[in-house]
């Protein structure tokens, strides 16, 4: 048995992209408050130049708590000296979740540098900062949440694409822990079509490596890969099922909404999209 998203407001989160990044982080503090939502997961753009603290304290007294903090600097490099710069500047995001009050720190890990076509080597680098990682943020209070991405994004954005991959590399990390401090962030538009999606599920699930739930929708057609996603229910995902699958697996976290829509819900008011994401929680997800 699914929870009832509609009378659990608390754990419905919006990811701050799914606005668009069309107004400060004050203002989308206020909107995803008013809208009745308990959770918001910020963005790194949208607390640059800004005071982490000041933040952190406008969503304490909006009410509101995190669901996790988005997203990684990527990690591969060309260089030694640009590989650690790399290191350091998640080193940083790790710190800046902590005064947020985030539980979790959102991985897309990156992929070739420049130039290379050595996709093991950008693998290899990833797994050994994360190691470098993981023992940062448990000394911040912060878990690292490892995100697969769909396929299409192995090129440049994440050289991580499958969950059995990422519940690999978990294991390789850390190993097996009765609290673990890395694990993998399940979305729905880049694990959807995974053959072996519940059986990694439930392996995740067993292992406590669940860090987070995220839900949109794939259209058809898709008309960008990264920046057409749709409002669920307005696609072919069966995001239901998957949520069933989680919960199933002994999930009790957050449902986040996270909606890369540049021809669309970004060009909307923010209210008519938290109002579309509220209800279609309720009803697709």
């Amino acid at each position: 048995m699914v929870r009832d998203l509609a009378s659990h407001p608390g754990i419905c989160s919006i990811n701050t992209a799914t606005l668009g990044f069309q107004a400060p982080i004050g203002e989308v503090i206020e909107a995803v408050a008013t809208a009745g939502f308990g959770m918001l997961a910020p963005w790194r753009r949208d607390t640059k130049d800004q005071n982490v603290a000041l933040v952190a304290k406008h969503i304490r007294d909006a009410g509101l708590k995190l669901s996790g903090y988005c997203r990684s600097p990527y990690i591969p490099a060309a260089t030694q000296q640009e590989y650690r710069a790399n290191i350091n500047a998640n080193k940083q995001a790790i710190d800046d979740a902590a005064v947020l009050g985030a539980p979790v720190f959102v991985m897309v890990v990156g992929s070739l540098p420049p130039g290379s076509k050595d996709i093991e080597g950008a693998r290899h680098q990833v797994r050994e900062a994360c190691a470098e990682l993981l023992d940062h943020g448990r000394r911040q209070g912060v878990k690292i949440g490892l995100e697969p991405l769909h396929p299409v994004y192995a090129a440049d954005r994440s050289c991580l694409t499958l969950l059995s991959e990422a519940l690999d590399w978990c294991d390789r990390i850390e190993g097996a822990s009765a609290d673990p401090q890395i694990g993998t962030i399940i979305d729905c538009y880049h694990v959807w079509w995974d053959p072996n999606l519940a059986r990694d599920v439930a392996r995740a699930g067993q292992a406590r490596r669940i860090f987070g739930f995220h839900v949109c929708d794939w259209l058809v057609p898709t008309i960008d890969v990264l920046n057409d996603r749709g409002m669920m229910g307005d696609g072919i995902i069966d995001i239901p099922s998957i949520r069933a699958a989680l919960e199933g697996a002994g999930y009790t976290g957050p449902v986040e909404v996270e909606i890369f829509s540049a021809a669309n819900w970004w060009k909307r008011p923010m209210s008519e999209t938290l109002l579309t994401c509220k209800r279609q929680l309720s009803r697709a997800t």
